[in-house]
Order: C-alpha cells, then sequence, then structure tokens
C-alpha cells in the first residue's frame, strides 16, 4: 500500500509562484525532511514535581550488572545523583528506609502491545495489525493508542517504567513503534519518551505467511516474504536518493529543487535505512535471523533487534559480534512450528556469550511480572552450570532493553546524571514473594503499594465494581 499526499503548506508547499529554495526558508518551513519525517508529533510529555530524596540501607542492583549493599541512592531534580555504599542521606533529603529492601532501575518492557486494543467495528480483528497489505509501513502504532488503557496502570504496579507498543507482525512491514513513558496522560504525547527514536516494525516466518497465504495473495512463502522486504527496500532507496538530490539542489540555492512527492511508507522506510528509526524484527529461527542480517547489509541498515527469537541461542556468537539485542520470552515456545526449537535457556545463552540478552512481555498480563521472567531465565542458566549474578539477570530487565531502544543514555541504570526511574522491592526482585512497594518515573513518586492515593486508577474504571469484589 503507498499513500501519497501532497505536503502540507507550512513544510513543503509546492506554490508555484515561489522557487523551491524560497519555500524551505525560515525555522519551521526550513526543516530537512529527516526532521520532518522523524518527529512531526513532538512529545509534550514533562515529569512530575518531585523532591530531594534518599533511599538508605537498600540493597542495590544498578542495572549495570554491579550489585552494592548497603546502598543510598539519592535522587534530585529528577536525576540520579549518587548510588554509594554506606552513604548518609544529603541535608533536607526526603529519607525512606532501604533496610531489608531492593533497589532497581525502573523496568523497561521493548515489546508490548498496550493500549492498542480491538477493533470496535471489526468483530476478531486486532487494533495491532493493520493486515489490509503486507506493507504497511505508512501507519503508527501512536495514532491507536489509548492513554486510559487500564493495563498501564498494571504495569507501573509491577516496576514498568517505559516500554515499547509495537504494532503486530501480520505484515513484513508493520509500522512504526513508538516508546512510552509510563505515566498518565490525556494524549499519547503526553506518554511520549522524550527523544526517544521511532521502530519500525517488521515481521519473518508464518506470520504473513499465514495472514495472506489464507488470502490466496502473496507473501505465501517465505522466499516471497524476502521478495517483498527487498522490492520495498530498492523503492525506499530510490525515494531517498530523490530526496537527497533535491537537498543537494536545495543547498546550492538552485530555482530547479523540487521536492518529490511525500509517501509516508516510503518515509519510514528511508528513514529506517538511514538509522533514524530503529528496525525491529519479529523473527523466530535462527535461519531467517542470519538471513536477515545478510538483507541488511545488503542495503545498508542495521537490525537493532529480533523479537520473539526463540532460536537465538543458535546464532547468539553472531548477534554478539553485528550488535544487535534479541528480546525473548522466558518459557514461550512450542505453540507453533517457528518456536519448536525454543528452550528456557535461551536468555541465559545469550547473555553467556555476551550478546544483549532482553527479557520482553508480548503480554498485558506479563509485563506485570517481568522480573520474574528474569528469575525464571536466570534459574535455568544456573542449572546449566552457566555463573550468573542475580545484579546481571536484572539487565535483561533494564539497561538491556534501554539499549535496544537506544535511550540507554538516559536511563536502564542507577548512574548519576540518568532519568531517576527508580524500583523499590519489598524483597529480592528475582523472588516470587517480592512486590514493586515504590515506582518512581524521573524521581517523581508515581506508584506506592501501600498508599491508595499513589495507585493511579484509569478514568475508564471510574464507578466500574468488579463483581468478584462484591460478597
Amino acid at each position: 500500500m503507498r499513500i501519497h499526499i501532497l505536503a502540507t503548506v507550512s513544510v513543503l508547499a509546492l506554490a508555484a509562484a515561489a522557487p523551491a529554495t524560497a519555500q524551505f526558508a525560515g525555522s519551521a518551513a526550513g526543516k530537512r525532511l529527516a526532521d520532518i519525517i522523524t518527529d512531526p508529533y513532538p512529545s509534550t510529555y514533562t515529569p512530575r514535581p518531585s523532591v530531594l530524596t534518599a533511599i538508605v540501607g537498600a540493597t542495590a542492583h544498578t542495572g549495570t550488572g554491579a550489585t552494592i549493599h548497603n546502598a543510598t541512592v539519592v535522587m534530585n531534580a529528577g536525576k540520579i545523583v549518587s548510588v554509594t555504599e554506606g552513604g548518609a542521606a544529603p541535608a533536607g533529603a526526603v529519607v525512606i528506609d532501604g533496610k531489608g529492601k531492593f533497589v532497581t532501575p525502573g523496568l523497561i518492557d521493548a515489546h508490548s502491545h498496550m493500549g492498542v486494543g480491538p477493533s470496535p467495528s471489526v468483530p476478531g480483528v486486532e487494533g495491532t495489525n493493520e493486515a489490509t497489505d503486507p506493507n504497511t509501513a505508512e501507519v503508527w502504532d501512536e495514532h491507536s493508542i489509548w492513554p486510559q488503557d487500564p493495563q498501564f496502570a498494571r504495569a507501573l504496579a509491577g516496576g514498568v517504567t517505559a516500554m515499547e507498543i509495537l504494532p503486530g507482525s501480520a505484515n513484513l512491514f508493520g509500522g512504526r513503534s513508538v516508546i512510552l513513558k509510563n505515566v498518565w496522560s490525556r494524549s499519547v504525547q503526553g506518554m511520549k519518551f522524550p527523544g526517544a527514536k521511532y521502530g519500525l516494525k517488521m515481521a519473518c516466518g508464518e506470520n504473513p505467511i499465514r495472514v495472506y497465504g489464507e488470502k490466496n495473495r502473496t507473501p505465501a512463502t517465505r522466499m516471497a516474504n524476502f521478495a517483498g522486504y527487498r522490492a520495498a527496500w530498492i523503492k525506499a532507496l530510490e525515494y531517498q536518493y530523490e530526496w537527497d538530490q533535491f537537498e543537494a539542489k536545495r543547498k546550492k540555492n538552485d530555482a530547479t529543487a523540487k521536492p518529490p512527492k511525500r509517501d509516508l511508507e516510503l518515509d519510514t522506510l528511508a528513514a529506517a535505512l538511514r538509522g533514524d528509526i530503529l528496525v525491529q524484527m519479529h523473527c523466530y529461527r535462527a535461519d531467517e535471523m542470519m538471513q536477515v542480517i545478510d538483507m541488511s547489509k545488503e542495503f545498508g541498515y542495521k537490525v537493532t533487534q529480533f523479537h520473539h527469537a526463540v532460536e537465538a541461542y543458535k546464532v547468539r556468537d553472531v548477534l554478539a559480534k553485528e550488535g544487535i539485542c534479541a528480546s525473548m520470552w522466558s518459557d514461550w515456545f512450542g505453540f507453533k512450528m517457528e518456536s519448536l526449537d525454543g528452550i528456557e535457556e535461551n536468555i541465559a545463552l545469550m547473555h553467556d556469550a555476551g550478546a544483549c540478552a532482553v527479557v520482553h512481555s508480548d503480554s498485558a498480563v506479563g509485563i506485570q511480572r517481568l522480573n520474574l521472567d528474569a528469575a525464571k531465565a536466570l534459574a535455568a542458566g544456573r542449572r546449566m552450570g552457566l555463573k550468573i549474578s542475580d545484579g546481571e539477570a536484572i539487565k535483561w530487565n533494564t539497561l538491556n532493553p534501554a539499549k535496544s531502544l537506544a535511550i540507554d543514555d538516559r536511563t536502564g541504570s542507577l548512574e548519576p546524571g540518568k532519568m531517576a526511574d527508580v524500583v523499590i522491592w519489598s524483597a529480592n526482585p528475582l523472588s516470587v514473594y517480592s512486590h514493586a512497594e515504590k515506582v518512581f518515573i524521573d524521581g517523581a513518586l508515581t506508584y506506592d503499594y501501600d498508599d491508595p492515593a499513589k495507585q493511579y486508577r484509569s478514568d475508564f474504571e471510574v464507578g466500574y465494581i468488579n463483581k468478584e469484589d462484591v460478597r
């Protein structure tokens, strides 16, 4: 599917009376295409007010792999100030007794569909999939996200402070994903992680084959999947070349410079080729991951992350060498043919190979217990003899997913200067007996297990009575 549109008057107006160079003059109109197509709906997220806070005496898993006992974690002005062993709380700080408790960075889910629900007009159709064409790179997940989804609050109670919301996996190119801070807002822009890149959701294997093969359309085989990818990348390269030529003429004040027609599908694909949008690829089988890596080199883009990746353990050395993360379940496999060769040790083996191992949910229920999925993966690794510390396993929930979303310079670990996205746990977060007691986002106390006033509930649930609550 292609959508050709005339550019907006303020940005790419094709006024016949003015030369193209004049049309791009001025602050707003002078943006490059790359700026226009990468962030046309910018984040309006503003951190909530916070105060100088010190958590004293806890065990801190910093997200870097390190564990600090009797730690003092200091937050101020929305940032981590320090994490020290046995340090004193600064004067004037709100002091939280952390004895017997654990502190981690906020958990990050690199694969979620929360907020994008079923289509109200088409029974049985998922809102996550625009399953009308194998290439729907033109759609953006954020335009379907419902900020009132009660599941956001459930995830917050599980210690999740940020997540990537992705389109589904019905299509070869499913559209753009978006990264959110887990805060309440009237608009998705108010939740968008400031400055985070979009993702391009792509899908390998059985899903596109099933969806379109059943409609007697292409792709109906894996070879048609790859033919579809490559044909789309060729068009994107041509589109990028046309815009590069225009930019070169515009910079020379060439009166013949005329911008090409905007194409929403190719906007996204060209941005992915440039690295302005991160390629997030649903792929189960090791052999397909290898082929996708070859294809990325053919067209000059980088795969940022393979999602689900149940056979990542077979190519873990390659993924480590290529710097590609794998976002995985702890024990979901065997439910379709391409998932039959999954193993519980998958995540631990990825970690042991020095690769970027990420625990993800792909579930509004699983996202509430990401820490326990990390615990299950850790236990499987230890059973096979791998020596992995608790602190290293916490990286699978924190710094590694941040890396897979290119936000690790701002969040994902308890390091000075980073966002104070912090969770206090009642006990070791890798224990089934623990729960998140307090969750801070940019230093603001956003959830408190012991304070109903700090337990956000969606407006959608106001006045709702659960029959099971009535005795």
